[in-house]
């Protein structure tokens, strides 16, 4: 069984752990490594802000990876998402499809969102497929779109048309 629910006090070590692991780095953009202290004070700034939703996926009721929606924004009923299984085991059996579908379901149900974006680099394959199987367009390629580690990297813009997703999907 896969589900989401909100990030909690409880699930920072999970994810320090789940971030600081290379073999999901590798296309994130955190000051590695990160470290437990810092991260319980990110926790204690986010907790309570409305612009955001940071969410841990379940599997079977253990955490296993996380997902959410930044720039919540009300004007234009649009956030950006993002999504980072850590659990090696998780991978490769849909859940990150089935968690994003989770989210974009209260995304509309909750928030009224009316859009979904986020960027992904040019060579981040696997995000690229989930991305496109829960129906996530590619909108453009941005050259030079951030300066990372010392290189400037290229990423893709995705968009997602919320209603569309959910006509689409079979609705709630």
């Amino acid at each position: 069984m896969i589900s989401i629910r909100k990030f909690q006090e409880e699930d920072i070590s999970l994810k320090v752990k789940w971030i600081n692991d290379t073999r999901n780095n590798l296309y994130l953009h955190y000051d590695l490594p990160l470290r437990e202290d810092k991260t319980t004070q990110w926790f204690n700034s986010i907790k309570n802000r409305t612009d955001r939703i940071d969410c841990t996926i379940l599997y079977n009721n253990a955490p296993v990876g996380l997902i959410g929606l930044l720039n919540i924004n009300k004007e234009k009923l649009d956030a950006e998402y993002y999504v980072c299984l850590g659990e090696e085991t998780a991978k490769g059996k849909g859940i990150a499809s089935k968690a994003t579908d989770l989210l974009i379901k209260e995304a509309y149900e909750k928030l009224g969102l009316k859009s979904l974006y986020l960027f992904t680099e040019v060579e981040n394959l696997a995000a690229q497929k989930l991305f496109e199987r829960n129906q996530f367009e590619k909108i453009k390629l941005i050259r030079n779109e951030l300066f990372y580690n010392g290189r400037y990297v290229d990423r893709y813009l995705y968009q997602l048309i919320v209603e569309q997703y959910i006509n689409n999907v079979g609705g709630l």
